[in-house]
């Protein structure tokens, strides 16, 4: 008997649990996004929602942002005259309304300003693409005695090339007759006989010219002779 009773009154209470939990189980789509909850009440605003609301810019608890012009201007904006604000004084002060113009003068040019600097604009670009144009023009004018200038320079680079390999070639054969075998031109005896021979060249240079100097002399004495013969007194 008690045992009958206790599960029909375990059976009761289970169906209550489960009720209860139905009642408050969320409502789920079939993303999985939980859409609402059964049984949630919000509390009722504290605010009239019907009638606009203006801070009491008398009260010492409402922001300072709230007692600005600015915020009076959003408030008639959106309320109009239901926001109880004079339109009067919404309008700018006299200086801050020479501010506006002044900014606005600095930052937005009037149409004739802008005009007059496009133009500015506009013939800066045709004075540069006139330039550029003349300087093309004279390069081009100049360019075949560039492209000669630049073939004899790449022709004399052949010559130099040339006459310093057919120099190494006899200094190489020079130093093979020499020393009578081949030789490395980065040893040091290479190097030794090219000083050897530098200084033979200078002494060469030095006798030819000592040589040229004393015939030219000879010359300029013979010619002198000549002239001095030549204008001698006339014999009576």
């Amino acid at each position: 008997m008690a045992a009958s009773v206790l599960g029909r009154r375990a059976a009761l209470l289970t169906d209550a649990i489960s009720v209860s939990l139905k009642a408050f189980s969320p409502i789920i789509c079939y993303h999985g996004v939980l859409l609402q909850t059964a049984g949630y009440h919000a509390n009722p605003s504290r605010f009239n929602v019907k009638e606009p609301f203006i801070p009491d810019k008398q009260n010492e608890r409402t922001p300072e942002w709230q007692k600005t012009a600015k915020h009076d201007r959003k408030l008639f904006g959106r309320y109009g005259s239901s926001s109880g604000i004079d339109p009067s004084t919404l309008w700018p002060s006299r200086a801050q309304l020479e501010e506006i113009i002044a900014e606005e003068k600095q930052w937005q040019p009037s149409l004739e300003e802008m005009l007059q600097n496009i133009a500015v604009k506009d013939k800066e670009l045709a004075d540069k693409r006139r330039a550029r144009e003349k300087l093309i023009a004279a390069n081009m004018a100049k360019m075949p005695d560039m492209v000669a200038k630049w073939r004899m320079e790449k022709r004399e680079a052949r010559e130099k090339k040339k006459e310093e390999k057919a120099k190494r070639d006899r200094l190489l054969a020079e130093a093979q007759e020499r020393f009578g075998h081949t030789v490395d031109p980065r040893s040091s005896k290479f190097q030794d006989m090219l000083k050897d021979m530098e200084k033979e060249e200078r002494k060469k240079r030095k006798l030819l010219k000592r040589k040229k100097r004393e015939e030219e002399q000879g010359m300029f004495a013979a010619a002198a002779g000549d002239n001095a013969s030549a204008s001698g007194p006339a014999t009576s």
